[in-house]
């Protein structure tokens, strides 16, 4: 009975070995196996004598990217060509200058109050004065202690004594008074021609005696007016 069962456990451990062995083995194998695959070539070409089907095969990822080139260009734009400025007409005096200048065009608002300015308070001024005083008014607008515009600086509260309820007088705009003080307002608006009071803001005339002049820097006096800044 023992001798059965001996032979029985010599079976079972041959069987047991071989079948260890032959474990071994097929890791073995199996390992090859997986060592080839690996060394082998991700995509294999077929062989061919066609170079365009080579190339087409050719696997992507072998090209390299072209590198990025910046250009730098300047930008140019166009300009548009801006107008030529009028040309001031050739004189030889302010009176020649007022003559060629054509009063019969429509005024606007602004260089009506200007040219009324001139005309109640200087209608009978040399034209040197008349050009001063519109170049007073035109001194204000740009000057920022006063309204910026010239019916602003012409209907300022106690500025000018010919306005009355920040009103205008009516004009006689049949008189050559009011042509040569619309003719005076253009030269002054354009810049035509300099006035010896190209600087001033303040005048009075020479028979009062106001206590702000003293203040004053006296400019011109030009006929009976006295221009300050």
């Amino acid at each position: 009975m023992g001798r059965k069962t001996y032979s029985f456990s010599a079976v079972a451990v041959a069987a047991a070995a071989t079948l260890s062995f032959s474990g071994i083995d097929g890791a073995a194998a199996f390992a090859k196996t997986a060592v080839d695959r690996v060394a082998a070539p991700a995509i294999s070409a077929p062989a061919t004598d066609d170079a365009a089907t080579n190339a087409e095969i050719r696997p992507l990822i072998d090209a390299a990217p072209e590198p990025t080139v910046f250009v730098s260009n300047a930008v140019v734009q166009d300009v548009p060509e801006q107008p030529e400025p009028t040309a001031a007409p050739e004189a030889g005096s302010l009176r020649e200058l007022v003559a060629m200048t054509d009063p019969d065009g429509e005024l606007s608002d602004e260089m009506r109050c200007l040219a009324g300015t001139v005309y109640f308070e200087a209608r009978g001024e040399p034209l040197d004065g008349q050009l001063a005083v519109a170049q007073v008014v035109m001194n204000r607008a740009e000057d920022r202690r006063w309204p910026s515009s010239y019916c602003g600086v012409v209907y300022q509260r106690s500025q000018f004594s010919f306005v009355k309820n920040r009103r205008m007088p009516r004009i006689r705009t049949s008189s050559k008074a009011w042509e040569r003080a619309q003719a005076i307002a253009r030269i002054a608006h354009d810049g035509l021609w300099d006035s010896p009071a190209a600087d001033a803001v303040y005048f009075h005339a020479n028979y009062v005696s106001p206590r702000w002049s003293r203040a004053k820097t006296k400019l011109a006096q030009i006929d009976t007016h006295i221009f300050y800044r």
